[in-house]
């Protein structure tokens, strides 16, 4: 018996595909070209966030901070004016490790900070294949260091830092909170939504396989531009595939949610699993029906108001 898609989604989703059909996009890009993979995704985000709640009170304020590797990486700091210390979350955005900018997700960000009134520090991590391997979860770690080194002056309690991100995101979120318990530095929760996490994950799941909305060419095309010929090797390294990790114990306590016709969705269930079993608190949500990206295929829906409501609470209860 087969995986069964939402209806409003399935809805959503042939009337995408027809439309793509309309305009005539039928080009796919080469299995494994992530330029052109790039150059296909960019230009959707700006319709994709047009959902994002208005923002009224927010704004940033824009910083650098130097890489592991001294290159510069460019920062947001998003506040809604009326902080008082408590926590801040530093965030990852999506983009299948390959494609996304702080400038794309500059919506979201701005929703989230509108409706909880946290502080968030957004992350212009660099991109595979220019940036491979270990490279965007070391500038999400620099960002977090960042961050802690200013906790007082931007008055931010330095106890309560998350790590958030989504898809590629989450995946680079983990990474970084794996660079933070390696290093000894307090982060006090890590935020996953659907997060890209195993590079192993490249052959087709027959009952994701027909719904999937990032799918496993896509899925290896991302993975392929950051591991290069470590994809699926023994001694992968964790802090790019936070999936390979073998010691989970001391990591922040975890918020993960997937959608249950998600390509992710068996990883972050693992990931959550391993977590549990390593004495990490962990909350997951496994969401029937779903999709990746789901809350963004139509932000007015029950569920999305109830994914939302989750993930405010995730924000602002630690």
């Amino acid at each position: 018996m087969a995986l069964t898609i939402d209806p409003a989604f399935a809805a959503i989703l042939a009337a995408q595909a027809q439309a793509t059909i309309d305009a005539g996009i039928i080009a796919v890009p080469a299995r494994g070209d992530a330029l052109a993979l790039r150059e296909l995704i960019n230009p959707g985000f700006p319709d994709f966030f047009a959902q994002a709640a208005p923002a009224p009170d927010v704004s940033y304020s824009p910083h650098f901070v130097a890489g592991a590797d001294g290159a510069e990486i460019e920062l947001r700091w998003y506040t809604r004016g009326d902080e008082r210390p408590g926590p801040a979350v530093v965030y990852l955005h999506g983009g299948g490790m390959i494609c996304g900018s702080i400038e794309y997700y500059d919506p979201v960000v701005r929703q989230y900070v509108q409706w909880t009134g946290v502080p968030f520090l957004s992350v212009e991590y660099r991109l595979a294949p220019e940036f491979p391997g270990e490279i965007p979860a070391r500038d999400g770690f620099a960002g977090l260091t960042w961050l802690l080194e200013r906790a007082d002056q931007l008055g931010v309690d330095p106890t309560r830092l998350a790590l958030m991100g989504d898809s590629a995101g989450g995946g680079v979120a983990a990474g970084a909170a794996i660079l933070a318990r390696n290093a000894g530095l307090p982060a006090a929760k890590q935020i996953l939504i659907y997060p890209m996490l195993d590079d192993r994950n490249t052959e087709p799941d027959p009952f994701l396989a027909p719904t999937a909305t990032w799918n496993y060419d896509q899925n290896y095309t991302g993975w392929k531009a950051l591991m290069g010929d470590s994809l699926g090797a023994d001694e992968a390294s964790s802090i790019a595939a936070p999936a390979r990790l073998q010691d989970f114990s001391g990591l922040a306590p975890a918020y993960i949610e997937v959608g249950v016709l998600d390509i992710f969705r068996d990883e972050s269930i693992a990931y959550a699993q391993n977590l549990l079993k390593a004495g990490v608190d962990t909350e997951l949500h496994v969401h029937p029906g779903a999709p990746h990206g789901h809350e963004w295929l139509d932000v007015t829906l029950p569920f999305a108001k109830r994914i939302w409501a989750d993930r405010v609470r995730a924000i602002t209860d630690f």
